[in-house]
């Protein structure tokens, strides 16, 4: 960022806690613009209330269009645009894929999916209109392998890979980034209150009953440092060539490379197979 450009804005979804509140925090300390956002603006008053003048909080559960109408509105409003989508707000659910509720799902995907593709679609066109921009979709490593016990969530995460695919091809005529950040296990909320969970009701799921149990008892534990993962999403963020993919923790960069391991020997494997699915060359 040069002196004689005013400092980027950017909108975050869920900064009451965890990656958001970290995020938000070191975007304010850096003298950027912000519209923080969460369901309970009043769990900004304190953040808001340190950093007088750049930061704009606003209602906003993501399952609602008209909230987010609203904050998208709000932060042009006062800041002109907005340089940095950071798509934050979400949950985890526990569960098996025999046992998943389906309220419990859809609740899940309404926020982690369909919210997300509504910010999205509520911020391109002022960035694409300004040929600048930056989307930052808060994944998980779980968007890029699924564990048992996670399967629904991964689902999300994974549905928001893809979408980030597609429009990374989409925008970058546009001058527009799309990074996905996906986390290991950190010290946030999500294996706390924000978690749901089913229990399993069929002996046998005991690695999907063994991941559920563990989720609930690293909390606190996990090695990843939010705080620094702040610092490095605002860096990456201003990069003017960032990362499609940013995998945080040495948990996320094991799980990201066996996954790659086992597709490569997987894709080696039945090449033959793979091949013969064509018609002849030249028919």
């Amino acid at each position: 960022m040069s002196h004689d450009q005013p400092p980027p804005v950017w909108l975050i979804t869920g900064c009451s806690t965890g990656f958001g509140r970290e995020l938000a925090t070191e975007v304010a300390q850096a003298g950027h613009r912000l519209c923080a956002t969460a369901r309970r603006p009043e769990d900004l008053d304190a953040l808001a209330d340190r950093y007088p003048g750049s930061i704009l909080t606003t209602a906003l559960d993501v399952t609602r269009q008209d909230q987010i109408e609203a904050a998208v509105a709000a932060a042009t409003a006062r800041f002109g645009r907005i340089d940095i989508l950071v798509n934050n707000a979400g949950f985890g659910y526990v569960s098996t894929v025999e046992d998943g509720d389906e309220r419990q799902i859809r609740a899940m995907f309404d926020t982690n999916v369909f919210g997300l593709f509504a910010l999205c679609r509520a911020v391109i066109p002022g960035m694409r209109a300004r040929r600048h921009g930056h989307i930052i979709n808060i994944t998980s490593i779980a968007g890029l392998n699924g564990n048992p016990g996670t399967g629904y969530y991964a689902a999300t995460k994974h549905a928001v890979e893809g979408v980030s695919d597609a429009l990374m091809h989409e925008l970058t005529p546009f001058g527009i980034h799309v990074t996905c950040v996906e986390p290991g296990p950190f010290r946030t909320d999500f294996a706390g209150r924000s978690l749901k969970e089913t229990p399993v009701s069929a002996p046998g799921y005991d690695s999907a009953q063994q991941r559920a149990t563990s989720i609930r008892a690293s909390s606190g534990h996990q090695a990843g440092d939010p705080a620094k993962a702040a610092t490095i999403i605002r860096s990456i963020a201003l990069s003017a060539s960032p990362p499609r993919h940013l995998l945080l923790g040495r948990k996320a960069l094991e799980t990201a490379r066996e996954k790659i391991a086992r597709l490569a020997s997987d894709i080696d494997r039945f090449e033959s197979v793979t091949l013969s699915a064509d018609y002849p060359p030249g028919s």
